[in-house]
C-alpha cells in the first residue's frame, strides 16, 4: 500500500503525518514538493509515484483571506482535487479529500445530512464546494470527508489563538452566535487511517465512497468552546470571557451560525464515529501541556 500524501505541511497533514504505522508506504508532499496549482506538474507526480490512495490534505484556509484571493482559493480549493481526481481515476487509486462544513448557508436548526442542499456563504465554502463537484465529474473512486470546525496542539487555528491571547489579555470577546462542532485533527487523522486500512482489506469495487460528514460528537458556540479551552489551560492566569455576537466583530468572510454536521451516513457505512468534542479537546489540551513543558 502506497500512499501520496499531500499539504503535510499543514494542520491535518502534519498529523497524519506523525501516526505511527507499520506497513503503508507514505510520501509526504508539502508546498515544495509538489505545487498542486501547477497542472502538469501534479499529474506527472501522480504517474510517477503510482500510489493505490491519495490523501489530500492541502487547502487555501483562510476564510478571510480567501475573499480577497478568491483566484488562489479556487485554485488550490478546487482545481487542484479535480486534476487529482483524475489522475487516481486513471491509475485506479482511491482519493481521500476533505471538504468543510462551510458549504452550508447555516439556517437550519438542526444538524446537516449530506443530502442538504449546499449554500455557501463565503469565497473559501464555495471554492470547497466546486472541489466536491468536480470530483463527482471525474469518476474517480472518492471519499470526500466534510469537516467541523478543525484545530491542533500544534498549527495556527482557534485554540492556539486563545491560548495566545489568554496570555496578554484580561478580557476576551468570544462570539456566542455561531454553533458548530470543534473537531481535532488528530481525530480526522486517525479515522482517514483507519479508512485506509479498511479499504486495504476490502474488495475495492465494493468500498463504500461519496460524500460524507465526519465531526466530532456534540456541538457549542465559539464562546463555549473558548471557555473549554481556558478551563483546561496550563497556567493560572486566565482573562475573563464575555460573549458578543458576531456583527461586533466584522471579518471579510460571512459565516453560517449554524454549521453542525450529521455524522450518521458515516457510522452507518464504516461503523465508527468521532468522540465527543469535548473529549477530544482533553486529549489536545494534554499535548499542549507536554509541549509547554518541552
Amino acid at each position: 500500500m502506497r500512499i501520496l500524501l499531500t499539504g503535510s505541511d499543514g494542520q491535518l497533514g502534519s498529523e497524519f503525518r506523525t501516526l505511527k504505522r507499520s506497513t503503508a508506504e507514505v510520501i509526504s508532499t508539502g508546498s515544495r514538493e509538489l505545487d498542486l496549482t501547477d497542472e502538469q506538474e501534479t499529474r506527472r507526480y501522480v504517474r510517477d509515484t503510482k500510489p493505490s490512495v491519495i490523501i489530500n490534505t492541502a487547502a487555501f484556509s483562510d476564510m478571510d483571506a480567501a475573499e480577497r484571493n478568491w483566484d488562489a482559493c479556487f485554485a488550490l480549493n478546487a482545481m487542484a482535487p479535480v486534476v487529482l481526481a483524475e489522475e487516481a481515476h486513471r491509475i485506479d487509486a482511491l482519493l481521500i479529500h476533505y471538504s468543510t462544513d462551510q458549504v452550508f448557508a447555516g439556517t437550519k436548526t438542526e444538524p446537516y445530512v449530506e443530502t442538504d442542499q449546499p449554500a455557501p456563504l463565503n469565497v473559501f465554502g464555495a471554492s470547497k464546494l466546486a472541489g466536491e463537484e468536480g470530483i463527482a465529474s471525474s469518476f474517480a473512486r472518492a471519499i470526500i470527508l466534510r469537516l467541523g470546525w478543525t484545530y491542533s496542539a500544534r498549527s495556527e487555528n482557534f485554540l492556539r489563538t486563545i491560548l495566545r491571547l489568554a496570555q496578554h489579555s484580561d478580557e476576551l470577546h468570544v462570539a456566542a452566535d455561531q454553533i458548530g462542532t470543534p473537531t481535532s485533527a488528530r481525530s480526522v487523522a486517525q479515522a482517514t487511517e483507519r479508512l485506509v486500512r479498511m479499504y486495504a482489506d476490502s474488495r475495492k469495487t465494493q468500498f463504500p465512497t461519496g460524500i460524507y460528514h465526519l465531526a466530532a460528537g456534540g456541538a457549542t458556540t465559539w464562546h463555549g468552546f473558548a471557555s473549554a479551552i481556558l478551563s483546561m489551560a496550563p497556567g493560572s492566569r486566565k482573562p475573563i470571557l464575555r460573549p458578543s455576537e458576531t456583527s461586533e466583530n466584522p471579518s471579510f468572510a460571512r459565516r453560517p451560525r449554524y454549521c453542525v454536521l450529521s455524522c450518521n451516513k458515516f457510522l452507518a457505512n464504516f461503523g465508527f464515529q468521532l468522540a465527543p468534542w469535548e473529549q477530544q479537546l482533553k486529549e489536545v489540551m494534554e499535548e499542549v501541556r507536554g509541549l509547554s513543558a518541552a
